[in-house]
């Protein structure tokens, strides 16, 4: 196992590479309208494949080496949580589902953006101010699915379907991309724009150090993981990989209320974290270990019970069984407006992802027994 040391090696992300990646982050893809954003990173991708195609929900792919017959998968997702406009009230006022796990607490006072069949309308959740909610001996209202509503200046029904808000129309917040101190990124739908970028970050240094895998090498950014993994249960069945790569973001546990007896011990800035779990490799978990110890580059570990809750599932369980790992990103605030993470963790888990694909051949042995 690597040690927890930083690694002092140069960056590896260009000037450009980080545009590409604050542009993604600022573009909404909701689940299952994932298409903006598939566009924006195939568009990105594309100088560095051989090909590429979609399947009928959106997922998005690209192929290295298209004509081998071994199959490796390095794959994220690409949708982010949001909500649906389900109810429309006689005074403009609009009510809501979620889409995805979205969190209902941290909604009031929010901007959001309606993505309506006119374009894109901004709207606000409305909350009653504080002097209305105390006082009377009543306990305070807390947000919940049922009593939060979106505001876009409509003052009736017909002045919120005049702007081309409708039922089935998707809220997601407007909070984008931004920095904070000792390189600390924050942003809405780093879970898991973060890994689309990434997996996109390996197949650039592959092309620009001409690299040449033995090998077919297919980057998957998948749809509709939020609400049950579809998007990846849908590709695995169509690539039948032979070995998966997943990568997703994991809760950094060093922050308040978080119990590290259940959650573990994974922090932000201390490299990217492995799981074991039912659906985990282990042998190509143990390959994955040894070349991060080999390229000094620094892990964290962590345990999964049953499910690790990410796409891992739906490639490890595909077909006839697909050996596959997670490579999991510390994020701090998951499903928030302010999903916090550190480029340190974002440059690590590019290079693990890089450095076993190089170390990976259709002969490496992950035979159980």
């Amino acid at each position: 196992m690597a040690k927890h040391t930083k690694s002092k090696q140069k960056s590896i992300l260009k000037p450009e590479s980080l545009t590409f990646l604050k542009n993604y982050i600022n573009n909404a893809s909701p689940t299952g309208f994932e298409s903006s954003g598939q566009k924006l990173w195939l568009e990105y991708l594309e100088p560095y494949i051989d090909s590429s195609f979609t399947d009928p929900y959106g997922t998005a792919v690209g192929v290295i080496n298209p004509n081998e017959k071994f199959k490796v998968v390095i794959e994220a997702h690409a949708d982010e949580i949001s909500w649906f406009v389900n109810y429309i009230t006689n005074d403009g006022l609009i009510y809501l589902k979620r889409n995805g796990g979205v969190d209902h607490q941290i909604a009031p006072g929010k901007r959001v953006i309606i993505h309506g069949k006119k374009g894109v309308v901004k709207a606000v959740f409305g909350w009653p101010a504080i002097h209305t909610r105390l006082g009377g001996g009543e306990k305070e209202a807390q947000p919940k699915v049922e009593n939060l509503f979106l505001d876009a200046g409509a003052r009736n029904k017909k002045e919120v379907e005049d702007l081309g808000i409708h039922i089935g129309a998707v809220a997601t917040y407007e909070e984008g991309f931004d920095e904070l101190a000792y390189n600390y990124y924050i942003g809405r739908a780093m879970d898991n724009r973060v890994g689309g970028f990434m997996i996109a970050e390996v197949a650039r240094l592959l092309k620009e150090n001409k690299k040449k895998l033995p090998f077919g090498l297919y980057i998957v950014n998948a749809v509709q993981e939020e609400i049950g993994l579809r998007g990846a249960e849908m590709i695995a069945r169509r690539i039948k990989p032979d070995v998966a790569i997943i990568t997703d973001v994991t809760h950094d546990t060093t922050t308040p209320m978080i119990n590290k007896i259940i959650e573990g011990d994974v922090a932000c800035g201390k490299g990217p974290s492995l799981a074991y779990g039912p659906a985990v490799h282990n042998k190509l978990l143990e390959f994955v270990q040894k070349a991060a110890s080999d390229n000094k580059i620094p892990v964290q570990l962590r345990t999964v019970s049953r499910s690790t809750g990410t796409d891992t599932e739906s490639f490890a369980y595909a077909n006839d069984g697909c050996p596959s790992v997670l490579i999991s990103i510390p994020l701090r605030y998951m499903h928030t407006t302010v999903e916090m993470l550190h480029k340190d963790d974002i440059e690590n888990t590019i290079r693990l992802m890089y450095e076993t694909l190089l170390a990976l051949t259709p002969k490496t042995k992950l035979s159980y027994l």
